[in-house]
């Protein structure tokens, strides 16, 4: 198994069932800050830091999907929990639906948001390139301007910093690498094989993963809902606070009462 120790924050009651929250290329877990105080009222929420992000690891490359996959069952192991809820964002959500494809035995509910199963790779490996000959930092402003909508960015410039910073504060290397597994991943023949009730949550104006990545997951996986959200564009959790977060507790609480978690909280 290639898993890395992730950092990560857990919030809730140590006996409640677990939520695991996975971020966007770029994104440190700060990015689910909308949405962890109200899931953490009836759920042990979990989010963590992907590997070249935030505060977590970045050993040296390249990565595959299937080592972020591994990162996040360790993580599930960490924190005691045989089963989780899992939602995950962009590549968040691309190592969410390898890891309902690989284990379903972990995964309880999914839902995924804003993300592919085959993304356009050529835009990917360009940044790559990017960030390896100039660092992070100065592509940070035009990631962040994927994130939100513009008007939305005008209103909230503070937030815009925070993005920009979380995009700049990620290893150099450990993103370029990130950046490659989301240009190799082809996911098509994953989504028949997930068994886990899923909701996809697509941003209407989300010019990084546009509405038609999320309708082919909604196609592809049995029963799936898809919920579009406007005005939206790639982390659409910020935008539209309200109603993703409304519409995971929803999807969530839907299992009904349990317990899936043990040991107590907090962060590493």
């Amino acid at each position: 198994m290639s898993a890395i120790a992730v950092s990560y924050t857990v919030d809730g009651a140590a006996d409640a069932p677990v939520v695991v929250l996975s971020s966007s290329l770029g994104a440190s877990r700060g990015m689910w800050d909308p949405q962890v105080p109200a899931l953490a009222e009836r759920y042990r929420v979990v989010t963590y830091d992907t590997r070249g992000h935030g505060e977590s690891p970045a050993p040296a490359g390249p990565y595959s999907l299937d080592d972020l996959v591994d990162d996040l069952l360790a993580l599930l192991d960490e924190v005691g929990a045989e089963r989780a809820h899992v939602a995950g964002l962009s590549l968040g959500g691309m190592t969410a639906i390898r890891l309902a494809a690989r284990e379903p035995g972990r995964v309880d509910r999914l839902a995924l948001l804003c993300t592919s199963v085959k993304p356009d790779p050529q835009p990917f490996l360009d940044r790559a390139a990017a960030v390896r000959s100039g660092g992070t930092a100065p592509l940070a402003p035009t990631v962040a301007s994927r994130w939100v909508t513009p008007p939305f960015a005008a209103e909230h410039p503070d937030l815009v910093a925070r993005l920009e910073a979380m995009i700049a504060g990620s290893d150099d290397e450990g993103y370029a690498a990130c950046c490659e597994v989301v240009a190799a991943v082809d996911l098509r023949e994953d989504l028949g094989r997930i068994t886990a009730p899923t909701l996809v949550v697509s941003g209407a104006e989300d010019p990084a993963l546009p509405p038609p990545h999320q309708q082919a997951i909604a196609d592809g996986i049995p029963g799936a809902e898809l919920l579009t959200v406007s005005p939206g564009a790639h982390l659409a959790n910020l935008e539209r606070t309200l109603e993703v977060t409304g519409a995971l507790l929803g999807h969530f609480d839907a299992a009904g009462p349990g317990r899936t978690g043990a040991a107590a909280g907090g962060t590493r």
